[in-house]
C-alpha cells in the first residue's frame, strides 16, 4: 500500500460529500458502502461510488488513493459490491469484519474473477483488513498472510465501536483499555509486513482529543488514520509527523556512522548515546517517514 497518513471516510451514497472528499489532500479516499450507507440505499450507492472512481480515472488528474469499504462477509453483500465498484482506479479495499483466514481467501478470489472480467492486471486491487473483533485480534497474522493482496490493516479503535463492544471494555484518551488490541494488531502487521492504520476518532468535535490519540497512536507504531472530516486531516498529519528534532538528530546519525565506517568503525557515540549498526538502520527508518510525500 502507498505510504498514507490520512484515509478520508465518505458515504457512498452522497455525491456531493464524496467529491469533496477526492479534493480534500488527503492522501486517500475510502469510499463507504457499509455503515455510513442505509441498508436500502446500498444499491444505488454502489452505482454512485463506481461512477466517482470513473470520473476520478477519466480526468487524468493526479488523485488521490481511491478505496472502497465493503459490505463485510457475514452481510452476503461482498460479491454485490465488488461486482459494482472493481474496476481500473480502484487502488484497494477496506474489508470490514474479516475474522478468518477463509474470509481473506473468498474476497480475493471475488477480485481475481472480477479483476479478470475487466481486463484489469491481476492483483491490481489491494485488501486492507478492517479488524474489528476479539477474533479479529486473535487471527490477525494469519488474515494477513491468507493473501498476498493483504497489505495493510486498520484497527477498529473508534469509541463505542464494533472492537470496543465485542471485547465488552471501556474507553479512554488514555487508550489503556484498548492498548493490548492495538499492540497485538500492530505487531501482527509488522511481522507480516503491512501497513498499519489506527481508525476512526469519533468525536468530530474534540480536536484536542484528536490530536492526544493520535500522538498516542504514532508513539505506538501506527503510520496513520482515518478521519471522518476533512477538518480532521491536518491535526492527524500533524500528530503523526516526524518531529523537526527527530529528524535533526537522526540525520546526524546517519551521517557520523556512514563517515565512522568507512574508517572501519561500526560502533560511536552521539549525544552521549551508542550508535552501532540497529541504531542507524533505525535512524534511516525514522528518515523515510519524514519524507515530504508523507508530511
Amino acid at each position: 500500500m502507498r505510504p498514507i497518513r490520512t484515509a478520508l471516510f465518505a458515504p457512498g451514497s452522497n455525491d456531493r460529500v464524496m467529491a469533496k472528499a477526492l479534493e480534500s489532500g488527503a492522501d486517500a479516499v475510502i469510499l463507504d458502502l457499509e455503515d455510513s450507507v442505509a441498508i436500502a440505499a446500498k444499491p444505488e450507492a454502489r452505482k454512485l461510488v463506481a461512477a466517482q472512481i470513473d470520473a476520478v480515472t477519466a480526468s487524468g488528474k493526479s488523485a488521490p488513493g481511491v478505496f472502497v469499504r465493503t459490505n463485510s462477509p457475514a452481510t452476503g453483500m461482498l460479491e454485490e459490491d465488488l461486482a459494482a465498484v472493481v474496476r481500473p482506479g480502484l487502488d484497494a479495499i477496506f474489508l470490514p469484519k474479516g475474522e478468518t483466514v477463509d474470509d481473506v481467501k473468498n474476497c480475493a478470489a471475488l477480485l481475481d474473477k472480477f479483476e479478470s472480467a475487466k481486463g484489469m492486471k491481476p492483483g491490481s486491487v489491494e485488501i486492507c483488513l478492517m479488524i474489528e473483533s476479539a477474533l479479529g485480534v486473535y487471527n490477525c497474522y494469519d488474515l494477513i498472510k491468507a493473501s498476498p493482496r493483504v497489505t495493510a490493516t486498520c484497527i477498529g479503535s473508534a469509541r463505542d465501536g464494533d472492537l470496543q463492544t465485542d471485547l465488552g471494555c471501556a474507553w479512554s484518551i488514555e487508550g489503556t483499555e484498548l492498548l493490548y488490541a492495538k499492540s497485538k494488531v500492530l505487531c501482527d502487521t509488522r511481522a507480516a509486513g503491512a501497513y498499519p492504520l489506527d481508525g476512526v476518532f469519533s468525536d468530530i468535535g474534540d480536536e484536542e482529543g484528536l490530536i492526544k490519540d493520535s500522538i498516542l497512536s504514532a508513539r505506538l507504531g501506527f503510520l496513520g488514520r482515518t478521519p471522518i472530516h476533512p477538518k480532521q486531516i491536518a491535526p492527524i498529519r500533524k500528530a503523526y509527523a516526524v518531529p523537526e528534532a527527530e529528524v535533526v538528530y537522526y540525520t546526524r546519525v546517519v551521517t557520523e556512522f556512514e563517515a565512522a565506517e568507512k574508517t572501519g568503525v561500526a560502533a560511536i557515540t552521539i549525544d552521549g548515546k551508542l550508535v552501532d549498526y540497529a541504531m542507524y538502520q533505525r535512524a534511516k527508518s525514522v528518515l523515510a517517514l519524514a519524507k515530504p510525500e508523507l508530511s
